[in-house]
C-alpha cells in the first residue's frame, strides 16, 4: 500500500485528526445571508398584493430562493419565461403565500451550506504558509524553476495544466506545485459522509490522479471519512483498488511534498 495512504489512515485513528483537520477546513456555519433593504421591500410588496409576477421577479434578485422547485434554475436564466407561463408562476407563488412573509424572509437568508462552503478553505489553508510556503501567483510561478506552490483560479490551474503538462482531463485542480523540479497536480475534497454525492466526489479526485501521460505527480488530498476502517465503499477502494496511488490527507501533504 501507498504510504501516503497509509500515514494518513494512522494520522485519523491514532492522533488528533478531526482537531488538526479543522485548521485546513474550518467549517463553521455562517449567520443569516444579507438581504439588500430595497430588494426586501420589493418582496414585501409584491406579496401584499399579490402580484405574482412581480413576486417572483423580485424573489429571483435574492441569492436564495425560498423554495426548492425544479423550474427556479430556468427562471433564473429566462426572466422573459415569467411571462410566458402564468400556471408555473402561480403555482410557484401558491407556495410561497403559505410560507407567510415572516418564515419567507427566514428562508431567504438562510446560511449557506456547510458542505457548499468547504471548497474554498483548501486554498485558503494553503495561502496561510502551512506548508511552508507562500503560494505565487502564474507568472512568478512560471517564472522561476525552484519550489513554489501555485495561487491562481481553478481555470488558470486548469489552462497552465493543460499547456505546460499534457493535463487533459475535464475536471478542475485545487493544487498545483513544483518541489525538486517536478510539478504536482491534485484535488483536495473533504468527504463528510458515505453515499450519494459524497462518492461522487470521491470518484472526481480518482479520475483525476488516474488521468493518463501527465507530465506531473498526480495526487488526491483526500479527508474524512474514507479513513475508517470499514466495509464501506471508499475505505476498500483506497486500501485494495487503488492502494498505489498517491492518496493522502492534506495533513500529510507537506511531508509528502518535502519527501519528492
Amino acid at each position: 500500500m501507498n504510504k501516503w495512504i497509509q500515514q494518513s489512515i494512522q494520522y485519523a485513528n491514532q492522533y488528533s485528526y478531526l482537531d488538526d483537520l479543522f485548521q485546513v477546513y474550518p467549517t463553521i456555519p455562517e449567520g443569516i445571508r444579507d438581504i439588500d433593504e430595497l430588494k426586501w421591500k420589493q418582496v414585501e410588496s409584491a406579496f401584499k398584493k399579490k402580484n405574482n409576477k412581480a413576486l417572483i421577479e423580485s424573489l429571483l434578485q435574492l441569492d436564495l430562493f425560498p423554495i426548492k422547485d425544479s423550474y427556479i434554475a430556468y427562471l433564473r436564466r429566462d426572466h422573459k419565461a415569467i411571462e410566458h407561463n402564468p400556471r408555473t408562476i402561480n403555482r410557484l407563488c401558491g407556495r410561497i403565500y403559505e410560507l407567510g412573509l415572516s418564515k419567507l424572509f427566514e428562508r431567504c437568508t438562510e446560511p449557506k451550506e456547510t458542505n457548499r462552503q468547504i471548497g474554498p478553505l483548501f486554498k485558503e489553508w494553503i495561502r496561510s504558509k502551512a506548508l511552508g510556503i507562500t503560494p505565487v501567483p502564474l507568472n512568478k510561478f512560471i517564472s522561476s524553476s525552484n519550489d513554489a506552490i501555485l495561487d491562481a483560479s481553478d481555470t488558470q490551474m486548469m489552462d497552465f495544466a493543460r499547456e505546460e503538462l499534457n493535463y487533459k482531463h475535464d475536471k478542475g485542480l485545487d493544487f498545483v506545485a513544483r518541489f525538486n523540479g517536478k510539478y504536482v497536480i491534485g484535488e483536495a475534497k473533504f468527504l463528510t459522509d458515505f453515499g450519494g454525492h459524497q462518492n461522487a466526489q470521491f470518484s472526481d479526485a480518482i479520475s483525476t490522479i488516474k488521468t493518463p501521460r501527465v507530465k506531473a505527480i498526480k495526487i488526491a488530498i483526500l479527508d474524512g471519512v474514507l479513513y475508517i476502517p470499514s466495509n464501506n465503499k471508499m475505505y476498500k477502494a483506497i486500501t485494495k483498488t487503488y492502494s498505489n496511488e498517491n492518496i493522502m490527507s492534506a495533513l500529510v501533504l507537506r511531508e509528502f511534498l518535502y519527501s519528492i
